[in-house]
């Protein structure tokens, strides 16, 4: 199993944190531009990092992740940013409601075309893209998310469910049953966001046991899920790293 690590805030002492990894694994970059997330991968010259992925993020003003609700001209400004490339891109995809909800409001009218402005982003880039979304699985939870423009069905899209089980005190059959439908939908471009291991954007999110990471990360494990990803890299600590290298690969 591939464990791999979200990085929202990719500063020099978050990035020597890699330095602890002795498996194979890959690091999710957040970053404002490509120059500026190029400047950050330079920083990591671990040998066990097999690929480094763009996690683009906006100003708080503009909707900090990607949505329809977005501002308008800051989705532009990314994907015409990224037109050409084929680096791994993972896009984010939440609502702005904690960091600008008059967003709702200014982009309503901009919410159909910039619906669509995703959607042709996803259908002709020319890199992988990771689709980090919610985590309800089943036929109506995806109908949902993707009128709300969080999810864009995709053959060559890998869909990240964020099921963090610091956040969310779901029961372990939840959790088997979500691992078990996603691997049905997505099938090997399915991969699961575990955590949280510290704080991120909101500034109080609490830390998952080092006791439910190793379930999560066991039960992820006999059933055969081939990538993990924990939110973030920052809070890798020595007890967290014990755990991690049992079950990687």
């Amino acid at each position: 199993m591939l464990i791999s690590f979200f990085e929202e805030f990719p500063t020099a002492e978050n990035l020597q944190k890699v330095k602890q990894v002795t498996w194979r694994t890959k690091v999710y970059l957040a970053a404002k531009s490509v120059s500026q997330f190029n400047g950050y991968t330079a920083n990591i010259t671990s040998k066990k990092v097999q690929e480094v992925v763009y996690w683009p993020i906006l100003s708080r003003q503009e909707g900090y992740w990607i949505s329809p609700f977005s501002e308008r001209k800051a989705l532009e400004k990314l994907f015409w940013e990224l037109h050409g490339k084929n680096i791994p891109v993972m896009l984010d995809l939440e609502l702005p409601t904690t960091q600008n909800p008059w967003l709702y409001l200014t982009q309503a009218l901009n919410f159909p075309s910039n619906k669509k402005l995703i959607t042709n982003f996803i259908s002709t880039y020319q890199g992988q893209i990771y689709q980090a979304e919610y985590y309800p699985e089943g036929k109506r939870n995806q109908r949902l998310l993707q009128f709300l423009g969080l999810h864009y069905p995709q053959p060559k899209v890998k869909v990240i469910k964020m099921l963090y089980h610091s956040l969310h005190h779901f029961s372990e059959d939840f959790l088997r049953r979500q691992l078990q439908q996603g691997q049905q939908v997505w099938e090997k471009n399915f991969v699961v966001g575990m955590g949280t291991i510290t704080k991120g954007i909101h500034g109080n999110e609490p830390r998952l046991s080092a006791q439910q990471l190793e379930k999560d990360l066991e039960l992820a494990q006999k059933m055969k899920i081939q990538e993990v990803v924990l939110f973030r890299l920052g809070g890798l600590n020595k007890k967290y790293g014990e755990i991690l290298k049992k079950y990687a690969q």
